[in-house]
């Protein structure tokens, strides 16, 4: 406590109190410098510290088995099963091409001697060919039978009722001869059905029918199936005129794989179509340009004291 200097002390007047901390006051911290930047930090061993090996996800949602949406899934595979059938297509093509070819060359070789240079080329088209279109094949049958398998999966899930049969039926009747000379068929005609009484263009309780797409399809994998086979067991037969035979075969069943493609590829953008929502941002939006042979709207007759 401490009398201000202009009044003297015990005359009963204002106080002036100071507060000062313990020990009295404190210097003032120097601000220190900022530290230059030597580098990034070093450690002697493998540090043991770090994040969790798990992704970023919200707060108590850890699924024990992540939800596939089938209508996601159709969408990716139809794109998947599209491109290799197109690059299928495309490489029977060639392969029509190149045995066509190699018959032109047989009809020639009967008259006159020919060049080495065209039996190699020939050749060298005609092997790689087949076996592109083998791979190809294959690959493409891998997606397109995924792709049935989960376009069956999303219609039974529009409809909100099980599968009419189990999915190994499907890919078994895929696989297994002369079963898959009628069991893609039918798969695909079933599942054409399901989407349509999901999009309300048919009735649940009608018998499935496929429609003249679908039954182009089929039969065209019909038909390349059986040329398939017997070119391929025509191939053990001797003689030159088996040979020749066999190009013919080959060529046959090229044009047929060329031409089964090309209707799955259509086949595959029509069902997606119907079961996966059409993007509204993609919609062309309808504008009316005129109206012809309408009757003229009725209108109100006009009261006499109205001003004109």
């Amino acid at each position: 406590m401490t009398t201000p200097p202009d009044r003297p002390a015990g005359s009963g007047l204002r106080v002036e109190w100071v507060a000062t901390p313990p020990g009295g006051l404190r210097p003032r911290r120097r601000a220190r410098p900022p530290a230059r930047y030597s580098g990034p930090p070093s450690y002697p061993g493998v540090p043991r510290w770090g994040f969790p090996l798990l992704g970023w996800r919200w707060p108590l949602a850890l699924p024990t088995r992540p939800q596939v949406d089938p209508v996601q899934r159709v969408t990716w595979l139809s794109a998947m099963s599209w491109s290799a059938l197109w690059l299928m297509a495309a490489v029977s093509g060639v392969a029509a091409v190149a045995e066509a070819w190699r018959y032109g060359l047989l009809l020639m070789s009967r008259g006159s001697a020919l060049s080495k240079v065209a039996l190699d080329l020939s050749d060298t088209l005609v092997v790689t060919s087949g076996v592109l279109s083998w791979l190809l094949g294959a690959t493409s049958g891998v997606f397109a039978v995924l792709w049935l398998v989960w376009a069956r999966r999303a219609s039974a899930r529009q409809l909100e009722v099980a599968p009419r049969r189990p999915e190994w039926q499907v890919v078994a009747g895929v696989l297994v001869p002369g079963w898959n000379l009628v069991a893609p068929g039918t798969a695909l005609a079933e599942l054409e059905h399901g989407v349509l009484v999901a999009a309300g263009a048919r009735r649940a309780a009608e018998r499935p029918r496929p429609s003249r797409l679908v039954g182009w399809w089929w039969g065209s994998w019909a038909l390349s199936l059986l040329l398939g086979w017997s070119a391929l067991l025509w191939g053990f037969r001797d003689g030159v005129q088996a040979m020749a035979d066999g190009v013919v075969l080959h060529f046959w069943a090229d044009v047929a794989a060329a031409a089964c493609a090309v209707l799955a590829m259509r086949v595959i953008t029509y069902v997606t179509s119907l079961l996966v929502p059409s993007d509204p941002t993609l919609l062309v939006r309808p504008r009316v340009v005129g109206v012809r042979g309408a009757p003229e709207p009725p209108r109100a007759a006009r009261p006499a004291d109205a001003p004109r």
